[in-house]
């Protein structure tokens, strides 16, 4: 399952990257979605960019192509 299906008040950990996620893994990398660090859904925008996360102790939006990019379970 990709980020953008989780909805506000979801935790997830992060499995890896989707297909075609290349141009934001080292970003996502660096901002701390490493696989198997848990987030949850704090926001999301009413048209569904951007959508804000809590994980490893911060606050972090993310645009929509960048949460497409990144693989998840639900908790």
């Amino acid at each position: 399952m990709l980020l953008r299906d989780l909805h506000v008040g979801e935790r997830a950990r992060v499995l890896g990257f989707a297909e075609g996620g290349g141009a934001y893994r080292r970003k996502l990398l660096s901002m701390g979605l490493t696989p198997g660090a848990e987030l949850s859904v704090t926001r999301v925008a009413p048209m569904g960019d951007p959508v804000e996360i809590r994980v490893r102790g911060f606050a972090l939006s993310l645009r929509r192509d960048e949460a497409d990019a990144l693989s998840v379970e639900r908790l």
